[in-house]
């Protein structure tokens, strides 16, 4: 069963690929070029294979702070909300450079939670994803953490870019997640604190028992953890969709997975 389900990845037409915080900044908060250069490498080879790519990219606080030789997050608010207006604009800027150098455009997509709840907003965010494919545009999305915030009666965050890249899986009915992290897939145990922590093959179902084998952990760059990566796994399982949770400290893994190759884990039904 396992090979099969793999193999039919290879299917796999509009895929969804997040990417986080750790996987386009050093460890010391200085952005990874070489990293952002093989990923716009990667995807543009994708594309020209046919296949129709959606990116959702973390890193605007992470490369705001680097942008203003920052060391940590700023406590307040509205300083989160300048250092992402910031370091959004440098991170679409390299990306349109990286991208620019394989022969390929890009289109930025910011969103915020109350856009996909209503409606008419919904239609006309899955219309913008729609025309940017048709015409071959990569969208690069991310949370608009400029100006959303969490407020009683009007709530605007989606809180983490895991959930929301399964979001965008479910607005553009995409047939594949794959969410790129400093993790080879999930195990039962933290493999950073366990040697013999086993990876899961295939995870069918997101059941209470997976859920309190994961340990959430953040950084001062990003806002993820593996709850959240649980989290957004059941959203793709509940569209009948498949993801896959995978390390992205090489890049060229997104060829061997989109073959069919055992990486990471797959969250699928089948």
């Amino acid at each position: 069963m396992t090979n099969e389900t793999r193999k039919k990845i290879r299917e796999s037409k509009r895929i969804v690929i997040k990417v986080g915080t750790s996987t386009i900044m050093y460890p010391n908060g200085a952005i990874n070029l070489q990293q952002m250069e093989k990923l716009s490498f990667v995807l543009s080879d994708l594309l020209n294979q046919g296949k129709e790519i959606i990116l959702v990219s973390s890193g605007a606080i992470g490369v705001g702070l680097s942008r203003m030789n920052l060391t940590r997050r700023p406590a307040t608010i509205p300083e989160q909300q300048a250092i992402a207006s910031i370091g959004q604009t440098e991170l679409m800027s390299l990306y349109s450079k990286f991208f620019y150098h394989y022969g390929h455009q890009i289109g930025q997509v910011l969103l915020t939670k109350d856009v996909t709840d209503f409606p008419v907003s919904r239609r006309n965010t899955v219309n913008t994803f729609e025309q940017l494919l048709v015409k071959n545009v990569i969208p690069i999305v991310n949370e608009n953490d400029t100006v959303s915030v969490e407020e009683l009666d009007h709530l605007t965050r989606f809180g983490d870019n895991d959930t929301l890249s399964a979001i965008v899986l479910e607005l553009t009915e995409a047939d594949l997640l794959i969410m790129l992290s400093d993790i080879d897939g999930f195990y039962d145990k933290n493999p950073m604190k366990h040697d013999d922590a086993k990876r899961f093959d295939v995870v069918s179902e997101v059941t209470e028992d997976i859920l309190d084998l994961a340990q959430d952990a953040t950084s001062k760059f990003g806002t993820g953890g593996m709850i959240t990566k649980l989290n957004a796994a059941q959203i793709v399982l509940e569209a009948d969709k498949r993801m896959v949770l995978a390390n992205g400290s090489d890049l060229t893994v997104l060829f061997r997975i989109l073959n069919g190759e055992d990486e990471g884990t797959l969250f699928s039904k089948e």
